[in-house]
């Protein structure tokens, strides 16, 4: 390699939890640099679900979004004219990475009326094992778990 590795950079803690990973959720949230509406929308949407469940809606947070990150994937990887599909451990940070936006593109995508209801409502599903973020979690260990003939190649 030619260049060094970059610098991480810090991530200061939202002001309502006190957590890095909940600013990097709403990072990711983010549309054109609004960030005080993301702000806005993720603490609506734990409002919603503070109401709706007997926990508090941060440890449900945390838990939907453990119950979404990925622990394996598939990589595809040219050999001899075929292409394989490959499954591969994931980065730590990878899977935080893909389970936030698993969840949040699958909250952009449900029926609701406000967007924090439909973030609410994936959040919910997800903290109990159910909604399109699981599923897709699901899919992709049952495509890695279906091409492990294949894991030799794994460079």
């Amino acid at each position: 390699m030619r260049k060094r590795k970059p610098k991480m950079r810090i991530v200061e803690p939202d002001p309502r939890y006190g957590d890095p990973v909940v600013t990097m959720f709403v990072n990711n949230l983010m549309w054109n640099g609004k960030k005080g509406l993301a702000f806005k929308l993720f603490y609506d949407a734990m409002d919603i679900v503070e109401d709706k469940v007997e926990e508090s809606a941060y440890d449900t947070w945390k838990k939907a979004l453990d119950t979404a990150m990925p622990q394996v994937e598939v990589r595809s990887r040219r050999i001899g004219g075929a292409t394989f599909q490959i499954p591969t451990e994931i980065h730590p940070k990878r899977k935080v990475a893909t389970g936030m936006k698993w969840i949040i593109k699958f909250a952009r995508q449900r029926n609701g009326k406000t967007f924090a209801e439909k973030l609410a409502a994936e959040i919910m599903a997800a903290s109990k094992g159910e909604g399109a973020a699981v599923k897709r979690k699901e899919d992709t260990h049952r495509m890695a778990e279906s091409n492990r003939a294949f894991a030799h190649f794994r460079v």
